[in-house]
């Protein structure tokens, strides 16, 4: 049984993990591309700028999603020692507290604080 889920699972999280590099990169160019087009319409560069970091900030968020779980899958199913677990670990933790801070970066607020 080993034999079919390791591979598959391999599979599977290349693919989610090209999802999360997909959304960032594409986050990123329709940023860029919205940010040319409005500066091309003379609009106010501080509205622009704050737009952009907004944009790219969603995306690099939702990117972090896709790898964090193709981490996991990749780690569980396919090479699970006590060494993946221990880097698995350190790399959700990093991934996880720049996704926290860039929540508090694009909100203004911790993300379990009401919305007021």
């Amino acid at each position: 049984m080993n034999d079919f889920i390791a591979p598959a699972a391999a599979w599977c999280a290349a693919i989610i993990e090209g999802i999360g590099i997909g959304a960032i990169t594409l986050y990123a160019i329709y940023a860029l591309f919205n940010a040319a087009i409005r500066i091309l319409k003379k609009e106010e560069k501080d509205s622009i700028y704050q737009e952009v970091r907004q944009l790219l900030g969603r995306g690099i968020l939702l990117g972090l999603e896709f790898l964090i779980a193709s981490d996991i899958i990749y780690t569980v199913a396919v090479e699970l020692t006590f060494e993946t677990i221990g880097v698995l670990a350190i790399v959700v933790l990093i991934r996880t507290f720049l996704s926290l801070t860039l929540e508090v970066e694009m909100s203004g607020k911790w993300p379990w604080q009401m919305k007021q």
